[in-house]
């Protein structure tokens, strides 16, 4: 109809090869007082499917809608009671997915003043939790330029948003390093409102960190190796090879051991009331053509460069979890040439991604993009 959870503690991915992956297949979603959107159903068939319509009309909002039924709350606004929409008591979601030759009818709803209610096949989960993984899913939107504009912390946050979802033990000891190091902070101004200093106080807190720090940025690393020339391949698929990417990992961790960092900058961290070295200073560095994207990059150039960064992200999940996922592109092709949106579509054929929803506001644009893959694909006016 053209036309129309595990826990991997080793990231050893040298290729972006063909995986024996379960099916998963989003054929129905019904919509009720969420957000704009009064009542609307959609059926689906297609690999692809493509929203389009005039900003403000919803586009957004629907793929937001299927990105809820995966976690359980909104990409874009982390209130669920404003995704009510105004002047109405509830709103629900509900899709109907084809996971592993099963069927399966996820609900997710609420009511003001209560909590979220998600279901599974009509049976109420206890712990909300317990859902997260069932619908593999990526989602590439404006939003993601944080990463390239903002600070060191938002990047961090990517870091451990993948590989927290595949090493449990990585997401406990990096809750419990961030306890440990929120309560040597607290200590430290302690010291300071209070004109006093007790070393061996301090020092239960520095071996505790100097432990913790010892996995995460182990495991951060062997990450990193790993994923750079997925990302630098995922970029060079898109952009035709006409520039070079990269991106370095920087740690203090790379000088030093935690115990001797704290030791070197005791006097600095007194000082300034907290701890100023460690692996919550972790960041990356986006470089093209050797130098920032920041500061040098186009804005089509940034755009292709995040699309990769999301692509290769997903490739690794993927991997792990053994499953096309779902993939969300909202309003990514504003800022691409017809080239690099032609390059970017092709990367989603067959057993590359799974199912596609994309958003944007021109029709003859995404049919333009559409025309250079075999995929079938249908499209939702919205106008």
């Amino acid at each position: 109809m053209k036309n129309n959870q595990c826990n991997k503690s080793k990231f050893i991915l040298p290729f972006i090869g063909k995986l024996y992956l379960y099916l998963m297949f989003l054929k129905r979603l019904s919509l009720n007082n969420y957000k704009n959107i009064e009542a609307s159903r959609f059926d689906f068939e297609a690999p692809i499917n493509c929203f389009i319509g005039n900003n403000g009309i919803g586009k957004s909002n629907i793929l937001d809608s299927i990105y809820h039924l995966a976690f359980t709350k909104s990409y874009f606004n982390p209130s669920s009671q404003q995704n009510i929409q105004f002047g109405k008591d509830f709103f629900m979601i509900e899709g109907q997915f084809k996971i592993e030759n099963k069927d399966e009818k996820i609900n997710c709803s609420l009511k003001k003043g209560q909590k979220k209610v998600i279901k599974k096949n009509g049976k109420r989960y206890r712990r909300i939790t317990n859902h997260i993984g069932l619908i593999p899913l990526a989602i590439i939107s404006p939003a993601d330029r944080n990463l390239i504009i903002e600070g060191s912390s938002t990047r961090r946050k990517f870091i451990d948003g993948v590989i927290g979802q595949t090493d449990k033990d990585y997401l406990k000891n990096l809750v419990d390093y961030n306890k440990t190091l929120a309560q040597r902070n607290a200590l430290l101004k302690f010291f300071a409102i209070n004109r006093t200093f007790n070393r061996d106080n301090l020092e239960i807190y520095n071996y505790q960190m100097n432990e913790l720090s010892k996995p995460i940025y182990k495991k951060r690393k062997a990450f990193m190796e790993a994923f750079i020339p997925i990302f630098k391949q995922r970029y060079y698929s898109i952009s035709a090879n006409t520039e070079s990417v990269d991106i370095h990992y920087y740690s203090d961790l790379n000088k030093s051991d935690m115990n001797k960092l704290l030791s070197q900058n005791l006097e600095r961290d007194k000082v300034l009331q907290y701890t100023s070295v460690g692996i919550h200073k972790d960041d990356l560095d986006f470089e093209i053509t050797q130098v920032p994207i920041k500061k040098f990059g186009s804005q089509g150039q940034q755009k292709t460069f995040l699309i990769a960064l999301k692509l290769a992200q997903f490739d690794f999940l993927k991997k792990v979890a053994e499953v096309n996922p779902i993939v969300l592109l909202d309003d990514i092709f504003d800022k691409l040439d017809q080239n690099r949106v032609g390059q970017t579509i092709k990367l989603f054929k067959n057993e590359s991604i799974g199912q596609i929803f994309i958003s944007d506001t021109h029709e003859d644009r995404i049919k333009a993009a559409l025309s250079s893959t075999t995929s079938n694909y249908k499209i939702f006016n919205l106008n």
